[in-house]
């Protein structure tokens, strides 16, 4: 490596925050529950009664799991009256569990296009659930 090449590639290292920042970033991601509970979200917003009957959790665990998430900023919550729902915090994480899904599979031999999904099992909305309106928070 010349020179030159090599003061360009140390200019453009992570910083340490952000270094670490990406680094915890993947470390929440490094659970199947987690992931789970994005692949769900990827789809659409649902409460956590909701999530934990898709996922066939309790509740409690998926209360837990979601703090996580959100402490990391990969999901977010709208409150409607007394329900709170839970949605992917942004496109970037969309893409993320896009790219690494695409990442997977195709390292697997399945390619994703023609891998069918597995179907969510449709669940009976919450209690006293409006219909949604818009997506703009």
């Amino acid at each position: 490596m010349s020179n030159g090449a090599y003061v360009h590639v140390r200019a453009s290292l992570l910083g340490a925050p952000s270094a670490t920042a990406l680094a915890e970033t993947f470390k929440v991601l490094g659970d199947i529950t987690r992931v789970r509970i994005l692949d769900v979200l990827s789809q659409t917003e649902l409460c956590v009664q909701d999530l934990a009957r898709i996922l066939g959790l309790t509740q409690s665990a998926v209360s837990h799991q979601l703090r996580l998430l959100r402490s990391s900023r990969l999901v977010r919550t709208r409150r409607d009256g007394r329900q709170i729902f839970y949605v992917l915090d942004d496109d970037h994480i969309v893409g993320l569990f896009k790219q690494g899904l695409d990442h997977v599979k195709e390292r697997i031999g399945a390619h994703p296009a023609t891998e069918p999904r597995a179907r969510v099992r449709r669940v009976e909305p919450a209690a006293r659930r409006p219909a949604r309106l818009s997506t703009a928070t």
